[in-house]
């Protein structure tokens, strides 16, 4: 199977030397990276030449100590991990925990966590996927670990649900804490009502007391505390909601 070359999602670690960490997923593989900076180099090894060859032993006659010298500010990428074969559908989403240990991929059916330092096995956390496909209503759209509680992570839907799980409760997150969802005013209902209110992307806020969604056409904020509607919507691109019909043709 050819994989798409494309990137995702791109999110950094949290920085912990001069180095910097981020982790980067196409549709099938997350990769762990490392980019730092280098403005100087070491010169006047005794074993190896200016081009980093091994000299003769025998034309080395003293003993130098090697000197750094600056040059031109360059930044190295450099792969550190893969992390595969743990998802059949493709990944939307990767999100690094507070622990700063273990971070999740997501897609359209599961939620997988993975160890940083472990690149061969990862648990299941979420599994939405039906005994028959036929009687699939929803898929995950994103998903995202709480910036501070390390137990609690959020995922969206395309039915425009979100559900907050916590890991503390079972192995498999099966039955979530908490479900957001609003209610469905009967007189807007029509053919595009659940497309367009399929969430493409949920956030926590820094405090992580709310939630930041964006669907097709809003940008909701919610309150952890109040499930049955959201605390804040803003309207996006409204212009667009009288041309759904030729968008979606």
């Amino acid at each position: 199977l050819e994989i798409e070359e494309k990137i995702n999602k791109i999110r950094w670690l949290p920085q912990q030397n001069a180095a910097h960490f981020l982790l980067s997923t196409n549709d099938k593989t997350v990769k762990l990276w490392k980019v730092s900076e280098r403005d100087k180099r070491p010169e006047g090894y005794n074993l190896k030449d200016e081009e980093g060859r091994i000299k003769d032993l025998s034309t080395v006659t003293s003993l130098q100590v090697p000197v750094l010298k600056p040059v031109d500010l360059m930044v190295e990428v450099s792969p550190r991990r893969v992390f595969a074969n743990a998802h059949t559908y493709h990944i939307n989403s990767i999100s690094v925990n507070s622990d700063y240990e273990t971070y999740m991929s997501a897609d359209d059916l599961r939620i997988n966590l993975w160890h940083l330092d472990i690149t061969d096995r990862s648990f299941n956390i979420v599994d939405i996927k039906p005994a028959n496909m036929e009687d699939l209503t929803e898929v995950i759209t994103a998903a995202e670990f709480h910036p501070h509680h390390c137990n609690l992570f959020v995922y969206s839907s395309s039915k425009g649900t979100l559900r907050l799980c916590d890991m503390r409760e079972a192995a498999l997150c099966d039955k979530h804490s908490k479900l957001f969802e609003e209610p469905e005013d009967p007189s807007a209902h029509s053919f595009f009502s659940e497309i367009i209110s399929s969430v493409s992307d949920v956030k926590f806020s820094h405090s992580g007391r709310y939630l930041l969604t964006r669907d097709y056409l809003t940008a909701k904020v919610w309150d952890l505390n109040m499930e049955s509607k959201p605390l804040e919507t803003y309207q996006v691109h409204d212009y667009l909601r009288s041309k759904l019909c030729s968008l979606y043709e």
